[in-house]
């Protein structure tokens, strides 16, 4: 009897793990053909989700101006037109004075190089100059054979600036239209929707687009943050264009990896050629440290608190993002998972148990005093 009640259980078992397992691969096949489905439509994805990150960035300013009684197109076109200034500022504050340096940074290259040179004639490697001048000859040739690389790579580089432009624009025009527009969204999606889903779906909307904005302002402070610190250990070490590359350094913090990357490249660059290796090194160090603090401490405190996630959460969304989807996945690692959050926290508290009604002679007594 004993045996045949455990056989009894074991096949029950075995029958609730193989419906949870099948349960998980629908899952699992559904989660990849919605991303296979999103990476078809990436075109025009990507647009939406810069005009979305543009406008939780700008939409205070609307919202101030439409309190104050302008019309939502008047607002939404004074706001458009105000962050194409601001951006097309930045790359002035940027280009006007690499432009005025541009000589002495041209010859402060070519004397870096023919102090390489030096260095590499001289102990301890005491390479000759035939051997440099082959090395180049070399190089060259092979230039020369890969020609062919080179121009696909020119005319693929073509086509990603035309579709970043095309894609800027759209953003651009998709911006306006979500300030001028964007209140009336969720009151017509819920229009749309049947039965308790006008409800849940526009509640869930709002908290998204909160988060939303909660993420983009802490990656503002992020990047003002290393702005700051690296822009003051410029200035203190007496290299020029401070302010070019604390502009450059705040702008390269909305892009992950890269624009941090890039920064510090520029700015390691520019100190080498105008004060040397030693000055280049320190530079190098105070990048790392900040960027250290940056990754590990600043960036995952603010998110955390501002998204609600833990610190180690933004750490391993960055992570796997950066792993799945490179540069974009990274960026948008961190608001997806706060969006998951808030989707779960939302059907958690749907599922709960609501709070028990008081008895009616509570409710009474409550009513007549």
């Amino acid at each position: 009897m004993g045996a045949r009640l455990n056989a009894t259980r074991t096949r029950t078992a075995l029958r609730t793990s193989a419906r949870v397992s099948f349960d998980l691969l629908l899952v699992l096949l559904l989660t990849w053909v919605v991303l296979w489905l999103l990476g078809r439509a990436w075109s025009i994805i990507w647009p939406i989700v810069i005009a979305l990150l543009i406008t939780t960035l700008t939409w205070p300013v609307a919202r101030f101006l439409r309190r104050r009684r302008w019309r939502p197109a008047l607002a939404a076109s004074v706001v458009t037109l105000a962050f194409l200034l601001v951006v097309g500022g930045v790359v002035a504050l940027i280009a006007v004075p690499v432009a005025s340096e541009s000589g002495e940074l041209a010859d402060g290259v070519v004397a870096g190089i023919d102090k390489l040179r030096e260095w590499v004639a001289g102990p301890p490697l005491n390479i000759d100059e035939a051997q440099i001048s082959g090395a180049l000859d070399s190089a060259v040739s092979r230039v020369q054979d890969s020609m062919g690389s080179i121009a696909s790579a020119a005319v693929t580089g073509v086509g990603t600036v035309v579709n970043g432009v095309v894609t800027a624009v759209l953003a651009l025009f998709l911006m306006f239209f979500l300030l001028k527009d964007g209140p009336r969204f969720l009151p017509w999606l819920g229009r749309q929707l049947p039965g308790r889903l006008a409800d849940d779906v526009p509640a869930v909307a709002a908290r998204c687009w909160a988060t939303l904005g909660s993420f983009v302002r802490s990656q503002a402070f992020v990047g003002l943050l290393d702005a700051v610190f690296i822009g003051l250990g410029l200035w203190i070490l007496g290299v020029p264009l401070v302010l070019p590359l604390a502009v450059l350094t705040f702008v390269g913090a909305f892009v992950p990896i890269v624009g941090a990357l890039f920064a510090g490249f520029v700015a390691v660059l520019i100190a080498l050629v105008f004060n040397g290796l030693t000055t280049a090194l320190i530079v190098l160090a105070i990048i790392i440290v900040v960027q250290q603090l940056e990754g590990n401490v600043f960036q995952p405190m603010l998110q955390s608190r501002g998204l609600g996630l833990h610190a180690a959460v933004v750490l391993l969304a960055v992570t796997l993002g950066g792993n799945l989807a490179g540069i974009a996945g990274a960026l948008l690692a961190v608001p997806v998972a706060a969006m998951i959050a808030v989707v779960w926290n939302y059907v958690r508290e749907q599922l709960s148990d609501p709070p028990p009604e008081p008895a009616a002679g509570t409710e009474t007594e409550t009513g007549t005093t």
